[in-house]
């Protein structure tokens, strides 16, 4: 497998920029997907620099996959909140009556990419980490 965390990180950034852009112009739907998108993304390059490969798109299967020394347990409760947004926020057969677009606020979308923020922030700074790490016992 090739290792390819910095363009999982590096999209997983281009991503979150994508939520704001899309709170930005109202499609608070589009911005809680992306804020969705960008913590995937990254969970899955910190996982990658870890040596793993995965599969899926539940943040918090990802999350939980990590080893425990470097699993963020106190953003859990956020990649649930997130994982809810990764089908509905795209699909109008996802809710009863309505569409995606009457089914997200502003609030909702703030909320959600503060959590992505935190998330590919924390998986930014433990891949350098580790990535010192290694460079320090070679």
């Amino acid at each position: 497998m090739v290792e390819r965390s910095r363009d999982w990180l590096n999209q997983a950034e281009r991503d979150a920029k994508q939520a704001q852009a899309s709170l930005r112009d109202g499609f608070y739907e589009w911005a809680c997907f992306a804020a969705q998108q960008a913590s995937d993304k990254a969970v899955k390059a910190l996982i990658q620099v870890l040596g793993g490969d995965v599969w899926g798109h539940s943040i918090t299967a990802l999350i939980d996959a990590l080893p425990e020394e470097v699993r963020p347990h106190h953003l859990r409760d956020k990649a649930l909140e997130l994982d809810q947004a990764y089908i509905p926020s795209r699909y109008p057969n996802a809710h009863p009556a309505g569409f995606p677009g009457t089914m997200y606020t502003r609030l909702m979308a703030e909320r959600l990419i503060e959590y992505a923020k935190e998330i590919v922030n924390y998986c930014q700074e433990t891949a350098t980490r580790v990535g010192r790490e290694r460079q320090s016992k070679s």
